[in-house]
């Protein structure tokens, strides 16, 4: 993963359908589907057929993903994300969601620019 402050780092897409719409870019674009186990129910991830290098993933709006939009969502990789919240809300912007951890690779948090788009910093 690319730790370079304003690199794009991620890309996930969060629906109700999440079966559905996996099959469904595995028809459009021709991406091959990988499942990821999340506890009681599987998410997905999309992968390169050549390469098998992952693209995006496809999840199910269920646990901590239940109240994301169901909209691409671009991770974007942060300095220092508590600075970064911080100017997020001095500037316009909204804290959409809780600070969350993957693990020991970083945190992330969704938020919302002044102009009601949404996006994923990560730190």
């Amino acid at each position: 993963m690319n730790k370079q402050p304003g690199m794009l780092i991620g890309l996930d897409l969060t629906v109700p359908n999440a079966t559905e719409v996996s099959n469904f870019y595995h028809e459009v674009i021709g991406w091959e589907i990988g499942t990821q186990q999340m506890g009681d129910y599987e998410d997905y991830f999309m992968k390169n057929p050549e390469t098998g290098d992952v693209i995006a993933g496809v999840c199910h709006n269920k646990g901590s993903n239940k109240h994301l939009p169901p909209t691409w969502l671009v991770y974007i990789q942060v300095a220092d994300l508590d600075l970064s919240l911080a100017k997020c809300e001095k500037l316009g912007g909204k804290i959409m969601s809780e600070k969350r951890s993957c693990g020991n690779v970083g945190e992330f948090v969704l938020i919302q620019d002044p102009a009601g788009a949404y996006i994923m910093l990560w730190g």
